[in-house]
Parts: structure tokens; sequence; C-alpha cells
């Protein structure tokens, strides 16, 4: 089967004029080429199943672009989006009219501005501006404010908690925002936990200011030990600042009513993220109660940590505070495990059957929170 004599002219037409990228509304039968003078089009006239037509635009883009048929061998699909796809090959991709192809180039780290902004042409999608936005050169560059704001518009759309907190984090970390609008996305996280957990993922360091978050008094024999070099007094000195009492009251604030597991086992690795210092091993994948015994031994004089050691002999006080930490420092899906909860239980029936679990480490928050 051969394209319409139309058909074929016109699209040899178009490569010849050596198009950006190529992109191909198959719901419309129309190809598009991107120039230097803006976008040229193509409508087609099958002579055959629009899939096998289509089949066959394909092949003789293919056959042109990349000097075979076959279109885009799909089985290099994982190598290009573990961004094993040499840089050099990153234009002919984008003129393939074949959306696995724009999602092999964005995810190369060879991707450079003017790519970015032909793969856009191509492929408008949430997903590409995250992928893009992952890399420092695309944030740089022109498109990193484009894709920024593509996706504060497309927040309101999306309907995966784990999507909207990588959005959030992403827009936030490439600095690209103003303060009104990382103000407006502020106020809306107060309404959404999920907006909170990206918040925490981006600036876990430099929320927005609380009314409620004011500094902790730090004593002095721990500020001293901190400045010598002391882990667990050092990480006292970041809880207790402006900005710990923040990240922990925003915790908190997300631990209160979390609409999905997703949101808690996420903010679980924020927590054992934050408090890593007291824990270098990593996640202990213990229940609630492993934790907390395992807590109660870690804060006293007879730690196996030398700094939790000289911490608590200076502040016997303090030890309260360091189980805390510990604890903190500790949690992740083998909490949830531990409650054998099913995974599609969302909302107030999950949030009722983790209450063993949340409500030990609000309370644990709550100390760390101004003591209360």
């Amino acid at each position: 089967m051969d394209l319409s004599t139309e058909d074929s002219f016109r699209l040899n037409v178009l490569l010849a004029n050596r198009p950006q990228a190529i992109r191909i509304d198959e719901s419309k039968l129309i190809v598009y080429g991107l120039g230097p003078q803006g976008e040229a089009t193509v409508r087609l006239n099958p002579n055959a199943r629009p899939d096998q037509y289509l089949r066959r635009v394909k092949e003789l883009i293919s056959g042109h672009v990349l000097g075979s048929p076959g279109g885009y061998p799909i089985y290099l699909s994982r190598w290009t989006r573990m961004g094993q796809m040499r840089d050099e090959s990153l234009e002919q991709l984008l003129l393939l009219g074949e959306p696995e192809a724009v999602v092999a180039a964005v995810c190369s780290p060879g991707l450079t501005d003017e790519l970015a902004r032909r793969a856009w042409w191509a492929m408008e999608d949430a997903e590409n501006a995250r992928r893009m936005l992952s890399n420092p050169g695309i944030v740089a560059g022109k498109m990193g404010r484009v894709l920024v704001d593509y996706l504060i518009d497309y927040l309101p759309f999306e309907t995966e908690s784990d999507k909207i907190t990588e959005s959030i984090r992403l827009i936030l970390q490439t600095g690209l925002v103003d303060a009104d609008r990382r103000d407006d996305l502020w106020k809306k996280a107060s309404r959404k936990q999920v907006y909170l957990v990206g918040f925490l993922q981006a600036l876990p360091d430099d929320l927005p200011p609380s009314a409620d978050a004011s500094p902790r008094h730090l004593p002095e024999p721990i500020a001293r030990l901190a400045d010598a070099g002391n882990v667990c007094a050092a990480l006292l000195r970041r809880v207790y600042s402006p900005a710990g009492q923040a990240f922990v009251e925003t915790v908190a604030k997300v631990l209160a009513k979390p609409p999905s597991q997703d949101v808690v086992t996420a903010t679980f690795d924020l927590l054992r993220e934050y408090f890593a210092a007291v824990r270098p091993d990593g996640d202990p994948d213990l229940s609630i109660a492993d934790l907390i015994g395992d807590a109660e031994r870690f804060a006293t004089t007879e730690s196996p940590d030398s700094h939790v050691v000289r911490l608590l002999r200076d502040t016997p006080d303090i030890a309260p505070e360091v189980a805390a930490m510990r604890v903190l420092s500790g949690v992740g899906y083998g909490l949830i495990r531990a409650l054998a909860l099913d995974p599609s239980v969302l909302g107030s029936l999950m949030r009722r059957k983790l209450t063993p679990v949340i409500e030990p480490l609000q309370d644990r928050l709550g100390l760390l929170a101004r003591g209360r």
C-alpha cells in the first residue's frame, strides 16, 4: 500500500524544508512541521484504514530522517528513558512524529534549551515538563519559566498525589517563581496537604513564615556542643530554629489529615531524611512499638552513639527530645505494613486505621514544637 500521490508529495516537501520538529495528530490525520517561520501543515487524505495509513506516513518520515522505514524503535525506549541516547541523535528523535521519541529526547541529560523548545512544541505534557525541569540546563534557559508556568496552571487538573507533590517540588526548586505566586501556592497548600508535602520536599529549611512558628530557646551547653561538631546537638539547633519549628508544625499539619497513603509515606520519607543525623544507618523498617523501644534505649547515657552520650551528660533534661528525634528518624513503610492496611483504603477510614501510628508521631512532633 502506497501513500496517495498528493500526500507523498507534500510530506516530501515538508521534509525537504528541514523542519525542526514534527508532530502528528492521529485523530485529525494532520502532520505538523515546525520551522523557523512557524508551522507547516499537511492534511492527510488516506486511501486505506487510518491506522494503516498512519503507519505508512511514519515509515516515510523515518526513512527520510533515520534512513530506515521502521519508525522509532520502541525497544530502545528503555535506554533512552535512562538517558543513554547519544546527544547527537536528539534532533532526529524530534523529527519522527512519535510521542515515545519525544519522551526519549526530554529524558536525555544532553537536551539543550533549543531542543527543549522543539520538544515542547511537539508534545506539551505535564510529565514532559517535570522531566525537563529536572535538568538544570533547561531550568537555566528560556524554557524553564515556560515549563514552570505550565505546571502551575496544570496543578488543578492533576489527580495523582505523587505527580502533584513532584510538580510543587520542581516549581519551587527552580527558583523561577516570584514571591506572589509562591505565596499563592502556599495559601492553596493550607487547604491541600498534598501541596504541603511538595513544599516540605523543596524547602525544608525555607518554608514561608508562620505566625505560630517562633524559635525555641537553645540551652547554651547544646549550642556549644553543636559548634563543636556534635551531630545530635546540631540537629536540635536546626529543629529549635524558626525554620525548624515551621518544618515540624507543617509535618504535623499534613499528618493530621492526610488524604492518601502516598501522602503518608512521602511524609515519612521527609521525616526520615530530616532527622537522619541520629540514624545514619537509614530506614530500620520497624513497627511503632519497636521504634519507641529503640528510641528509649538510644536516648540514654548508655547509648551506642557517643554524641548522644556527651549531650545527655551535659543536658540530661533533653532526653525526651532526643528520643523523639530518634523515633521520627525511623518512620517508614514498616509502620503501615504492621497495620496490614489495604493500599486501596483512603480518606477518613485510612486515617482511623493509622491512628495507632500517627498519634505517637504527633506526640513527638508536639514535643519538638516548643515542647508542648
